[in-house]
Order: C-alpha cells, then structure tokens, then sequence
C-alpha cells in the first residue's frame, strides 16, 4: 500500500499543480514530510487522509490504491457490460488486424499485448487466438468476467484484470500496447505521465497503437453531454508525444454520433525504434 500511496500522492499533487511546500502547507505539515510519503519513507497520519484526498480532488479509497468511483467517465459500463449479450459483438475491431500484420507473431519470439479497457474482451480474446500472450483490463467488473467468459469459450489465456486507467502504471514491457475508445477520458494534466509510461513499457520494435482518440473541433456539433463527460485532445496532439519515433499510420476521420451531432477522432500506430 506504500508504494500506491506514495505515487498516488505525487500524480496527483502535481496535476492540481501544487509543489510539496504548498500541499504541506494546505495540511499543516512541512515540506519535508510530503518529502517523505512521497519518497516512501513514512506514510500520512490515517486522521489525515480524508483532507489530503480532499485536497487532491480525490476519494481517499482512489488515494489508497483502491476503486475509483466507477463514474469517472460519466457511464455506467457495468451496468451495460451485465448485459447478456455483448454490447459491441465478439468480433474483433478492424484495427486490430492492421496491428498484427505490423507486429506479427514468429516461431521464436512471443509476444505480449496490453490491452487498456478492453471491455468485454473482444479484441483481447482475438490477440490471444492469434497467439500473443495478452494482459488486459477495465475498470468494470462485468466487462472482466465476460472477458473471462469470451477467452475460455475460445480455449484461450487472457489475464484480464480490474484496473483504472487513470491509477493503473505498467511494471513490465510489453510488444504491443493498445486501446480504443478511451483517452478522451484522461484529463489533460496526466497524459504526459502516462504516455510516458507507455513509451517506456514498449519494447524496441513494439508497437503503441490508439483508436478513436476524440479531437476537439470547432466545426463539428458534438453532443453537449459527450463534451461534459469527456476531455477531447487537440488535433495531431497524439502524435506530438510519438514523435521520436516511426509513425506506421496517423489519421484523422469524422463519425455521425447522434442525430445530428458528429464527432471527429484520431487513430495512431507508432512503432518504437
């Protein structure tokens, strides 16, 4: 729990943009003792969490390591994910091809895929068929048990796992580091970190590959309940971070969302070198 709680408390001290000496000071305490449960040293007093989370804008349990609250991306997946049926099919998403032709299995090498909220585990069940070793997780609790589900009705491995997004840091490397349909919930101020926490998690040669990454446009009449739940990134503002590496493909598209309401998206594969 020290480590999370160290963590936590850095990631999210310098994304309300206060310097140690300023949350020391919000709490009564000294700079040297955010020093410390920042450095694992010695952890806050239990009396003090609730108004260090407060202050952080957090909950004490998302502090602590544990659940964020499920509405943090303003759905309630598991209550779309408790369905019977799946709510986006069992057959993988077309990208997912374009993914394996880049990066495609060999007779002596395996390769690991991450999937980061993957739902009902449609696209992680189909790179486990094609037979990567897959890690994958959501932050649903239904979306994990049909992952399960969908993996053992195809006689595969998934090591699906529940996890927020915004809390979640990789420990490992991985060949192919993929995800749809999600960064337009992280908030502006942790996409640097867990960018680079992406990039340093993918091995030489691997892949990063997002899709439907939500762009702002001034142009496009995107529903007014979208923009309140999500955080749309500027156009080309994904490439900028990959751009030290090979782009295998950068485009931009626009979709119909609603009637009439549209949204435009980009989709990046970027290959580490």
């Amino acid at each position: 729990m020290k480590n999370l709680l160290a963590g936590n408390i850095i990631r999210y001290r310098k994304a309300n943009g206060l310097t140690q000496e300023e949350l020391g000071n919000k709490l009564g305490v000294t700079f040297q003792a955010v020093s410390k449960w920042e450095t694992e040293q010695a952890m806050p007093d239990i009396t003090a969490l609730p108004q260090l989370a407060k202050i952080l804008q957090i909950s004490v349990d998302q502090l602590l390591g544990y659940d964020a609250p499920q509405n943090y991306t303003g759905f309630d997946y598991n209550a779309v994910y408790s369905k019977d049926e799946y709510h986006g099919g069992i057959a993988p998403s077309p990208e997912c091809l374009k993914i394996i032709s880049l990066l495609p299995i060999l007779p002596d090498k395996n390769l690991k895929v991450l999937e980061i909220c993957c739902g009902e585990g449609r696209n992680a069940v189909f790179f486990a068929r094609c037979g990567y070793e897959v890690d994958a997780f959501d932050m649903s609790t239904a979306g994990i048990e049909k992952t399960k589900r969908l993996a053992d009705k195809a006689r595969v491995h998934v090591n699906a796992f529940k996890a927020n997004m915004m809390d979640y840091r990789l420990d490992c490397k991985y060949d192919i580091i993929y995800s749809s349909s999600a960064f337009h919930f992280i908030r502006p101020e942790f996409r640097d970190e867990m960018i680079a926490d992406y990039r340093k998690n993918t091995s030489t040669d691997g892949i990063n590959a997002f899709h439907n990454v939500f762009v702002e446009k001034p142009f496009i009449s995107t529903h007014p309940e979208f923009k309140e739940q999500s955080h749309p990134w500027r156009s080309g503002e994904l490439l900028l971070y990959y751009h030290d590496w090979l782009i295998e493909d950068f485009s931009e598209y626009i979709i119909d969302q609603t009637p009439g309401y549209q949204c435009a998206l980009n989709q990046l594969y970027a290959r580490k070198k």
